[in-house]
């Protein structure tokens, strides 16, 4: 994958491991990375107007990922998100499929399947 282009890809997960995993791919990939250990702090930083992505964890203490899912439904917020979790069943599919998440990752997740995800959902309009 190239250089970003001005794409941010927010990393919201609780687990520090994961975090600094995923930062560190995206890193070397050219990828713009801003990490989030809470919900709440993602929701408070982000900007919905800059191009990117985020990589949103289902369990997390505090907000969800379902409720985060649903907080930025709610604001109508533009970015693609990709749910990334250990926890995988038909329930939490279609539940984060219906509050708008475009993809669906099975942790642990495969470099190569995340920044092929990554690359898919931020392509433009014209590129998908």
């Amino acid at each position: 994958m190239s250089a970003s282009g001005g794409l941010i890809v927010h990393v919201v997960d609780d687990d520090d491991g994961v975090r600094t995993g995923f930062t560190r791919l995206l890193r070397s990939a050219g990828l713009d990375v801003r990490a989030y250990s809470s919900a709440d702090r993602f929701l408070d930083e982000v900007d919905s107007v800059a191009p990117g992505c985020v990589l949103l964890d289902i369990t997390m203490p505090g907000l969800s990922g379902p409720e985060t899912l649903q907080r930025l439904k709610g604001k109508r917020h533009l970015l693609p998100v990709i749910v990334v979790s250990a926890r995988d069943n038909e329930a939490i599919h279609r539940l984060t499929h219906e509050l708008g998440a475009r993809m669906f990752l099975r942790k642990p997740v495969d470099d190569q399947a995340l920044l092929d995800a990554i690359n898919w959902v931020t392509k433009g309009p014209a590129e998908a």
